[in-house]
């Protein structure tokens, strides 16, 4: 089965457990994430986007810090160490998945 490009904000809100209505809040506060539109105004998102949003997902959900606070942090970090490092986090917590999802697929068949 093909892996998707782009996901509806739905599914996004469902992969953070947050409502569509705070997806959007981010969209109009961080430049950063920014959908795709159709003529009908659905948004498209992509890898990209998603893992801008686990960014700004980790920074206000996890480490608690509000909008402002990860707009300065953000805007002041060092030439986008931080960015870099949790873009690394996002690739490993992928890699980590399919690779459960792959052994789970095995044990199935023995």
């Amino acid at each position: 089965m093909a892996e998707r490009i782009y996901f509806k904000i739905g599914d996004v809100a469902k992969k953070f457990n947050v409502n569509t209505s705070l997806i959007r809040y981010w969209e109009k506060e961080f430049a950063f994430i920014k959908p795709k539109k159709n003529e009908k105004g659905t948004r498209y998102y992509s890898k990209k986007d998603i893992d801008n949003i686990e960014i700004v997902y980790h920074l206000v959900k996890v480490k608690g810090m509000t909008i402002q606070g990860v707009n300065d942090y953000l805007n002041n970090r060092k030439e986008d160490d931080t960015i870099d490092k949790l873009d690394v986090i996002s690739t490993l917590k992928r890699t980590k998945q399919l690779l459960c999802d792959i052994k789970e697929v095995l044990s199935k068949r023995n």
